[in-house]
């Protein structure tokens, strides 16, 4: 569902005391629209002291508008509410954190439930951010199942669009691979050369095994049909209200198999939201039985 960047005389046209002023206005009436706007399209509750960030990452639209005053940038996002700007709107304000087999005690865990299991596997990444995380699923997927991994699929979807087209490319800078132990450097990427030194590739065994697709899980509909072997929802749950966890969750339930897994990250806790999940283990739950 992975970070930071106001000129005027009052308190609402300065990001916080001891700020340089900034060269465009920011009032404290834009920083409560912008609240307001990115919970209603994207269900992203932004706390108080995200108003610098706010400023930094919204800072470049303005720019690339030619606008000093976000008033005017948020009265022409809201006279035009099917706009693309709508889409770098959001883009901005989602953060892509993330890491190759992060919370790494899933992945063991996911290849235990899947590698008896004859049916093709199918694993929905509900945020799949710039791709790390579904291409450690499909790596786990290959080292589990071997050949029959090729039956399996990865359905990854992420509201940021231009976090899933640096996704699709699949490229990632070396520095970054090499946390991952050198078998698994060796065996799914691809060391960059000429002008690609210094990067490297998932190799097309893994990403064949991904499919990324735009979604947002404040959507009437979404475009992924199950039932999941297991769906990955981590680190997203942080960023809504507990109403709006309630309402995913209810909707994920009926996306699973019987035995399906729900992995949560480290910091969320899904029971005391939901009815519809037991907890199996640390941050892993499957459905309660009626």
């Amino acid at each position: 569902m992975t970070d930071q960047r106001e000129r005027g005389v009052d308190a609402g046209q300065w990001a916080s005391s001891g700020q340089m002023e900034r060269d465009l206005v920011l009032t404290d009436a834009d920083f409560t629209r912008i609240r307001e706007l990115i919970y209603q399209r994207a269900g992203i509750v932004l706390a108080e002291h995200k108003r610098e960030m706010v400023y930094s990452r919204l800072a470049k639209r303005l720019r690339h508008h030619g606008m000093t005053r976000f008033t005017d940038y948020l009265s022409r996002l809201e006279r035009q509410p099917d706009a693309k700007e709508w889409e770098a709107f959001t883009n901005a304000l989602t953060t892509n954190l993330t890491a190759f087999f992060r919370e790494s005690h899933h992945f063991p865990l996911l290849a235990e439930h899947i590698k008896h299991k004859q049916e093709p596997i199918t694993i929905w990444c509900s945020a799949a951010s710039t791709g790390e995380e579904p291409y450690s699923i499909a790596m786990t997927l290959l080292e589990t199942l071997g050949g029959r991994a090729s039956q399996a699929k990865v359905i990854a979807t992420d509201i940021d669009t231009e976090a899933l087209a640096k996704a699709r490319r699949g490229i990632y800078p070396q520095e970054q691979v090499r946390k991952l132990d050198e078998a698994r450097v060796k065996r799914f990427f691809q060391k960059g050369t000429g002008n690609h030194i210094g990067l490297a590739r998932v190799r097309p065994e893994v990403s064949a095994l991904v499919e990324f697709m735009p979604l947002n899980l404040l959507a009437p509909q979404w475009p992924v049909k199950g039932p999941f072997d297991a769906i990955f929802c981590r680190n997203i749950m942080i960023y809504f209200d507990k109403d709006t966890q309630a309402k995913i969750l209810k909707r994920f339930a009926p996306l699973m198999k019987p035995d399906g897994l729900l992995f949560a990250g480290h910091s969320e806790n899904f029971s005391y939201i939901s009815d519809a999940f037991k907890l199996r283990g640390q941050t892993v739950y499957t459905l309660a039985k009626r």
